[in-house]
């Protein structure tokens, strides 16, 4: 019989991220609930940072991306979610593990971002079934968001990766393939 009462606990686990431990707290109904999932530990993996990123995650969910860039980094980092409980949990995953210079909150794209913010670090692990057109407005609102040489890297399935690299160029000039691996590939592009 199922314990419905135990369904609606917060699933805990901890996990390193960029050589960081991190506590998160989620729940079912939000992406890979469970565990980082391998876009994720992919991308993060071959991300670069500096110390002091001005830091955007684009569809969080709770917060490993952001998270892990925060505890590896003295900036600030703004995460956005079109999902209300993916950003109570970003924003109770970065109270949890004290990183104060992490918030999160509800935006479509960057539509509640404020304009006059520019990041030097846009990241994103971009759901297949996001749409053309939705992609298309990221890729232009990043575009405007960055500061000159600010990066932009996405985690897509391989895919998507011919129709990222084709959209990087076509709006930022450039694309590098940084890395492939059997599922998913990061893709960087530079303003």
């Amino acid at each position: 019989m199922i314990n419905i009462a135990q369904l609606k606990q917060d699933i805990v686990f901890q996990s390193e991220l960029k050589g960081r431990p991190l506590t998160f707290h989620t729940t079912w109904g939000i992406f890979s609930p469970r565990e980082i999932d391998a876009g994720t530990t992919l991308l993060l993996r071959h991300l670069t940072l500096s110390e002091h990123e001005v830091a955007l995650d684009i569809g969080c969910g709770y917060g490993p991306i952001g998270l892990a860039i925060a505890a590896s980094s003295q900036g600030e980092v703004h995460m956005v979610d079109k999902d209300f409980v993916a950003v109570d949990y970003a924003n109770k995953n970065a109270q949890i593990n004290g990183l104060s210079h992490a918030k999160a909150y509800l935006s479509n794209g960057l539509s509640a971002v404020p304009s006059e913010l520019r990041f030097t670090t846009v990241v994103s692990n971009i759901p297949a079934k996001v749409g053309k057109e939705m992609l298309s407005i990221l890729l232009h609102d990043v575009h405007q968001q960055l500061a000159p040489g600010g990066q932009f890297v996405v985690v897509t399935i391989n895919g998507l990766r011919q129709y990222m690299k084709r959209n990087f160029m076509d709006v930022f000039g450039n694309y590098e393939k940084v890395k492939q691996g059997k599922d998913y590939t990061i893709s960087r592009c530079v303003k």
